[in-house]
């Protein structure tokens, strides 16, 4: 009998530890950012305030996770009142109409060490398009305050605007075709 009930505690272990875990970004320590060439010789950076991300995985290096996020596109921060308006009008995002951005998965492909090609599909403003991002998965600790795991990531890509209409009105060089997408996250289970 004791030799049945080691065996299930063994299978019941072993499937917990390739069940599959869920992780929910910390919003106080993530951020959804993005840089946009202004008449070709400055940087304007902006951000989105209110976005939430989710990790699927099995694998504890993460090598089969799903990615998923939503941001509010009128969380739009770039620091300037007046630009942040004209950029939720239709003019750029529309943000009654299109109040989120998405983002999912669709695949992860191995580029060195703790490096991945991201590929997913990525809507905005009413459009889906494929993207491919650079995916730095920056390690997992356990926080010595809360006792809690933390699994750190780095997501680096460009998008086209034309691709997602986007400010169809403002074309280079007074804006950049080319966006550049910047997301850190820290994230615990869920």
């Amino acid at each position: 009998m004791k030799k049945v009930f080691f065996i299930i505690q063994f299978v019941a272990i072993s499937m917990g530890a390739y069940a599959q875990q869920a992780w929910q970004n910390d919003k106080a320590h993530s951020q959804l950012k993005f840089d946009i060439t202004h008449l070709g010789v400055s940087t304007i950076s902006g951000a989105f305030k209110d976005f939430d991300a989710t990790i699927s995985a099995t694998k504890p290096d993460f090598s089969d996770a799903v990615f998923e996020l939503t941001a509010k596109t009128g969380s739009i921060n770039t620091g300037i009142e007046k630009r942040d308006d004209h950029l939720k009008s239709p003019d750029f995002f529309d943000a009654v109409t299109n109040p989120e951005i998405k983002f999912k998965s669709t695949g992860l492909k191995s580029a060195g060490k703790d490096k991945y090609q991201l590929t997913g599909n990525l809507t905005m403003h009413g459009v889906t398009k494929p993207v491919t991002m650079e995916l730095w998965y920056r390690g997992t600790i356990t926080n010595d305050m809360s006792k809690k795991q933390v699994a750190g990531f780095r997501a680096t890509g460009t998008v086209k605007r034309a691709d997602f209409s986007i400010g169809p009105k403002f074309a280079p060089p007074m804006l950049s075709e080319e966006v550049t997408i910047i997301a850190d996250g820290e994230f615990g289970p869920k």
